[in-house]
């Protein structure tokens, strides 16, 4: 991050934002969040958001994408 904002966008999935080092200056659904060093933020899927001015340090973001189907049941021994 470097201290410059990112444009408002939206994902059809959640998306996971672990701070590393720094500080993450976040605008969510129209409502100022601050994530400190080691917190993780989850943004829910469909929700907007962006990069407020002043984030600074190490993010990793990781679209969490659809939960994996179940597994079928297994079929029964003969």
């Amino acid at each position: 991050m470097d201290e410059m904002p990112v444009e408002e966008e939206s994902h059809a999935t959640p998306e996971a934002l672990l701070v590393l080092d720094g500080r993450l200056e976040l605008e969510v659904g129209g409502h100022p969040v601050s994530v400190n060093s080691g917190d993780l933020y989850i943004v829910p899927a469909g929700t907007s958001h962006a990069v407020r001015p002043g984030s600074h340090g190490t993010l990793v973001i990781v679209d969490l994408g659809e939960p994996a189907a179940p597994a079928a049941p297994a079929a029964p021994a003969a």
